[in-house]
């Protein structure tokens, strides 16, 4: 590409300089040839009219002052009635330059030799070549530098490429001065960025799969080994197949939600939901254990509310909520929705203790839990409304009051809501 470059700019050059170095050339010839016959001209006219004059008052025309007079020049002066007078060495035949001048008394003639013409033409001529070579030679400076400068920035970014392929998702940050392939590079580095997080995504996907399934696991082998040993004993075989069967279900949540959580960073595309569908059936489904907890669900602010995001993704959050209000809070819990001019509000707050204030910007960590569990709800659940394009953030701490930030729908004719963080 380098080599296509400067010798693309080169032709060019040469082109350019042919253009108008040859037109100059020939002009400056013309204007040096029609000077010349127009001094000449001029001295023609000048020596007449002294010869006339001189004439007129019957003064002698001396040779010796018409050569002073007219330096370099071949002078021929024929008066009527008085003999011819020659100033200067005649030009050989065929180089010489004449012009003439005549009057009613006789005429003059100036002749000059074409030879010192001929030099000064091509000492002209020399010069625009020169002038020329320099042009060729500052524009092979401009092409080289130029070839450089492009080239060098589209190999770095090559090698960012590669290197992106190989799986190095580290960005480069390199910039070059020039808006086109800055932009390259800017998109690159935001490419390296997304892979680097998808990377650290599948990590903890992996990290939290066998985090979480090693204990139901080991609590499914252990009623297991009791349905064994208690063969004989079809009371217990039925209580340990219960207990199994619970064992299952939790270990299917566990994978389900993790999964869930996984397949949507990659894959989730937003759309337009009924919030109300939502939150309604998430309290039908967690009524009766709040009611047995002594405690109730309470459906505020406004409706007929719609946003962007996927059904199961909201659904997975709000349960999620829901279970740590019913683990660690108490009183009446309350999920207000509410429209703002930015985005569509869900807010779930109890009236329990709340969030000790050393937990308060640790609450969405990872394996940061206040009441002894793993950690991994809030996370995932923060996760899942990120790839709807929204947030979930903990506006208020005592008592915990959770809020989750939608998109409006009419944010979709504007741009597709993809994967990742708001």
């Amino acid at each position: 590409m380098r080599r296509r470059l400067l010798s693309s700019m080169l032709l060019v050059a040469v082109i350019a300089v042919l253009l108008l170095g040859v037109p100059l050339g020939v002009v400056v010839v013309r204007l040096i040839n029609d000077e010349v016959a127009q001094e000449l001209r001029t001295d023609a006219n000048r020596l007449l009219l002294g010869v006339e004059y001189s004439v007129s008052q019957r003064q002698e025309i001396s040779p010796d002052q018409l050569a002073r007079n007219y330096p370099d020049r071949y002078l021929q002066v024929f008066v009527r009635g008085n003999p011819p007078i020659v100033v200067g060495a005649p030009p050989p035949a065929g180089r010489d330059l004449t012009e003439e001048a005549r009057s009613e008394n006789g005429y003059v003639r100036v002749s000059r030799d074409a030879a010192q013409i001929q030099q000064d033409t091509q000492a002209r001529l020399v010069l625009i070549m020169a002038l020329a070579v320099v042009a060729l030679g500052a524009a092979i400076g401009l092409a080289t530098f130029t070839s450089r400068r492009l080239s060098l920035p589209l190999q770095d970014l090559t090698r960012i490429a590669e290197r992106l392929g190989s799986g190095d998702a580290r960005p480069s940050r390199h910039r070059y001065g020039i808006p086109e392939l800055d932009l390259v590079a800017e998109v690159l580095d935001r490419s390296a960025l997304r892979i680097s997080d998808l990377l650290a995504r599948e990590r903890e996907f992996a990290t939290d799969a066998s985090h979480q399934l090693r204990t139901p696991l080991t609590g499914l082998s252990m009623r297991l080994e009791e349905i064994v040993a208690a063969a004989d004993q079809p009371e217990v075989v039925r209580e340990e197949g219960e207990a199994a069967v619970v064992q299952v279900e939790r270990l299917t949540a566990v994978i389900d939600e993790l999964l869930a959580a996984a397949r949507r960073q990659r894959h989730a595309q937003a759309e337009p939901i009924d919030v109300d569908d939502v939150v309604g059936q998430q309290i039908v489904e967690w009524e009766p254990a709040f009611r047995r907890a002594h405690r109730s669900l309470v459906l505020a602010g406004d409706r007929g509310l719609r946003a962007l995001g996927t059904t199961g993704g909201l659904s997975q959050v709000l349960s999620t909520l829901l279970e740590n209000s019913l683990k660690h809070g108490d009183g009446v819990l309350t999920i207000n929705t509410s429209s703002t001019g930015r985005s569509v509000v869900i807010e779930v707050a109890d009236e329990g203790p709340g969030i000790p204030e050393a937990l308060g910007h640790r609450v969405f960590e990872r394996s940061v839990s206040g009441g002894g569990g793993t950690g991994l709800g809030l996370t995932l659940a923060r996760a899942l409304v990120a790839a709807d394009g929204g947030r979930l953030e903990l506006v208020k701490r005592r008592p915990a009051t959770f809020a989750i930030f939608l998109r409006h729908t009419r944010d979709n004719d504007r741009h597709r809501v993809v994967s990742g963080p708001a």
